[in-house]
């Protein structure tokens, strides 16, 4: 597997072995209940257990993009978002924060407060003004394939080829971003977003296709539909095909796994790291 550098504003990060990335929702409507906790106290401790346990970098969202959930807007995700990374950076100066937004305004006020990476589900889709303000910021930027929105992303997504187009989507957004000025590009397929249980074992089961784009990949899978209703469960029960999951994208060539439960994921690193 390649191995990519990453430079988080000064901060070098290094993609062998595979990365974690912590998942905390600032939000009332996470698909995942686990994680919507609100209280100072309740955050750090969330924090303080993610860094134990392993997590080089906290991923930190201010709106739910669940399928059919609404979009709030940048004044109101700014009110929810900046404090928590305000606070995280505050009390672990050493972690790399990403914020999890698709507005450029927030993108903006995050990396003022502190934040490392901006985590775009849109890739620059749905605030045009997006990739050229990540590159004046000069973070990384984790763009996403996302067929349609959050709201009506999942309603009969449709692809001839869903690796192929996905591939695509990406040759064409690396060299947007690029051309803008962006150094450090992770791409991330979008599981769940616009796609159906199929398509999304069919990009698992083909992540190594995105290697030629020699960009770092980043797998987001953590106690999704994916799994739940593959196994006929609830997303509360859903850790231990999260983990079987994780498991085969790192073998398939995942460089960042984006989770909520931290320590089972850099278990699965640790094991790979002597099969592969």
């Amino acid at each position: 597997m390649a191995m990519f550098t990453i430079n988080c504003r000064g901060k070098i990060i290094v993609t062998e072995p595979a990365l974690v990335m912590g998942i905390i929702n600032a939000t009332p409507d996470s698909f995942y209940e686990g994680h919507a906790s609100f209280s100072e106290k309740d955050l750090l401790a969330l924090a303080q257990k993610m860094v134990e346990d392993g997590a080089t970098i906290i991923d930190i969202g201010g709106q739910s993009t669940r399928p059919g959930s609404e979009r709030v807007q940048a004044a109101e995700e700014i009110q929810r978002l900046i404090p928590v990374i305000q606070l995280i950076r505050s009390h672990f100066p050493g972690i790399i924060i990403s914020a999890d937004t698709y507005h450029s305004k927030v993108a903006v006020a995050a990396v003022e407060a502190g934040a490392d990476i901006i985590n775009d589900i849109s890739a620059g889709e749905m605030d045009k003004a997006m990739i050229s303000t990540v590159a004046q910021l000069g973070v990384p930027y984790i763009c996403m394939h996302m067929k349609g929105t959050p709201a009506d992303m999942q309603l009969h997504p449709v692809y001839d080829d869903v690796v192929k187009e996905v591939l695509d989507f990406f040759t064409w957004k690396i060299k947007e971003c690029t051309d803008a000025g962006i150094k450090d590009i992770i791409i991330d397929p979008g599981f769940g977003f616009g796609k159906t249980i199929a398509h999304n074992f069919e990009l698992l089961r083909n992540l190594h296709v995105f290697r030629m784009l020699d960009k770092p990949i980043l797998a987001g899978l953590s106690r999704k539909s994916t799994v739940y209703k593959t196994l006929h469960t609830t997303a509360a029960h859903a850790l231990n095909g999260t983990t079987v999951l994780h498991t085969i994208a790192i073998q398939n060539g995942a460089d960042l796994l984006r989770v909520h439960d931290v320590k089972e994921a850099v278990e699965v690193i640790t094991l790979m790291e002597h099969i592969v």
